[in-house]
């Protein structure tokens, strides 16, 4: 095979991605290490900064783990199921010092890119939200480091390290797992082709029929509706963190197509694990 430096080309990660996984987990203990109060409640969460910050440590550990080739189980693959498992790891790992989780933090960001290098993990793994390529899961670390660093941003007051070319690099594992996270309540009825665009970046499809949602890199011939959506606020409102109307009113989503009445819908159709 083919190598650069020394490195097998197949054991590369997509472009970026390395960089971006060890760069967030940089900067999330970098808040943690500002003589940071880890009782400070984080918005719109039950949990407080230790609370978030001793589960993002946690996680990073899990999908290193996954990633050196480790089976654990985590839950069903359903939201309510990956709630109840964090809140169980959570009791059974005290640590809330800032110090201690910023290292673990980093720490386990770096294990996995190791595991990755040594091509520990290759094919399908079995992860929280269902069966996906390390790569994938390496995007999943990702997503979910950006997530929660977003949250103890906010939670002191802090810049957030979300940006559009880390956004990008989301976005395979949110094509992933957004069939696994449908709301069947809500697609149940709805028939519909959406062409989802990040300004200046991806596009890709989502059709719903009969409760189904599917996803596919490239956009329908005929969509129903089109959703023009600012990167950051793209996965801001993917994980949760931002609603619609919200995004609308700041100039984020921008629609139109022969169905433009279908966009409110479409957040609906999932929860944010």
């Amino acid at each position: 095979m083919e190598s650069v430096a020394g490195q097998d080309v197949g054991n590369a990660l997509p472009e970026g991605l390395d960089a971006a996984i060890r760069e967030t987990a940089r900067e999330i203990a970098a808040l943690l290490r500002r003589d940071t109060d880890m009782d400070v409640p984080v918005p719109g969460s039950r949990w407080s900064v230790g609370e978030a910050a001793a589960h993002l440590a946690q996680a990073n550990e899990l999908m290193a783990q996954l990633a050196a080739g480790q089976v654990r189980g985590y839950g069903d693959g359903t939201p309510q199921s990956l709630a109840a498992a964090n809140e169980r790891a959570l009791a059974a790992f005290g640590e809330r010092r800032a110090q201690p989780l910023a290292a673990m933090i980093e720490a386990q960001a770096e294990a996995y890119l190791k595991a990755w290098d040594a091509g520990a993990a290759r094919g399908t793994l079995v992860t929280p939200l269902g069966p996906m390529g390390a790569d994938v899961l390496g995007s999943y670390l990702l997503t979910h480091m950006l997530g929660h660093g977003y949250d103890l941003a906010r939670a002191l007051g802090r810049p957030h390290m979300i940006d559009r070319a880390r956004v990008e690099l989301t976005v395979p594992f949110l094509l992933t797992a957004m069939p696994r996270v449908t709301d069947t309540a809500r697609a149940a009825g709805l028939s519909a082709r959406y062409t989802i665009r990040l300004r200046g970046g991806t596009r890709f499809g989502v059709t719903v029929a009969d409760g189904v949602v599917q996803v596919d890199p490239r956009p329908p011939a005929r969509p129903d509706c089109t959703i023009l959506t600012e990167p950051v606020t793209f996965l801001l409102m993917a994980l949760g963190r931002r609603g619609q109307w919200s995004a609308i009113g700041r100039g984020g989503i921008t629609v139109w197509g022969r169905r433009p009445w279908l966009a409110p819908r479409f957040p609906g159709l999932f929860e944010a694990p």
